[in-house]
């Protein structure tokens, strides 16, 4: 058995691979950016989560690689990209030479990230739904013709800072953001994302912590 690391995951070129296809996908059906940067981010914000609130190395690390690989399943089509997702990540991080018992708790937390059908099973799962759900942001937006914009593209675009903030001490996870009103108002934000606000809720309390939003310096939740 080998111990893989979110580094090992990142050179792994069949990962590399699957999300570019994945992205490449998802931009010809008009969807926001899932590739190398949303990856990036994710698996770095997802491994953060569980350093900072105290659990050991290795379970961050396990969180890292789950948010690196999460979206690999949009390869297959955006529905059940999850399941999808889940189920072609264990096979890789056992060829890697994971340990089943690591591989299976990495693809658990894929499998239910998606706020349609996904609960919090374990740490990583709670990790990884944080960090993916707070990246919200005007670069993930592939469309620069505004008059064109739906509703997603709109509020992802108004959004010009996004930041996720742990305070250990008082077990508080906090997502700041900055919302240009001009183009989308705060509550269009909450129309299209109320349900994974609810789920990092739930990740949180399940990390023995509070979600707080904060939007334009207003206290939301």
């Amino acid at each position: 058995m080998e111990v893989v690391t979110l580094s090992d995951v990142q050179d792994n070129n069949q990962v590399k691979t699957l999300i570019q296809k994945a992205d490449d996908n998802l931009g010809t059906l008009g969807y926001t950016e899932h590739g190398f940067r949303h990856c990036r981010l994710t698996g770095k914000a997802a491994r953060r989560v569980l350093s900072e609130l105290g659990s050991d190395a290795r379970q961050a690390e396990l969180a890292g690689i789950a948010g690196y690989m999460h979206d690999i399943g949009n390869v297959m089509g955006r529905r059940e990209h999850d399941v999808a997702g889940a189920i072609m990540a264990l096979k890789i991080l056992q060829d890697m030479g994971m340990p089943l018992e690591e591989a299976a708790d990495v693809a658990a937390a894929i499998g239910n990230h998606d706020e349609e059908e996904g609960r919090v099973v374990n740490k990583i799962t709670a990790a990884l739904i944080l960090a993916d759900k707070s990246d919200v942001h005007r670069s993930r937006v592939r469309n620069r013709d505004i008059s064109t914009f739906d509703i997603h593209d709109r509020v992802n675009y108004a959004v010009e800072e996004s930041k996720l903030n742990i305070e250990p001490e008082k077990r508080v996870i906090t997502l700041f953001l900055r919302i240009d009103t001009s183009i989308s108002q705060v509550m269009e934000y909450f129309e299209i994302f109320l349900s994974r606000m609810v789920m990092c809720r739930r990740a949180a309390s399940f990390l023995d912590a509070r979600f707080a939003l904060i939007i334009n310096e207003v206290d939301l939740l």
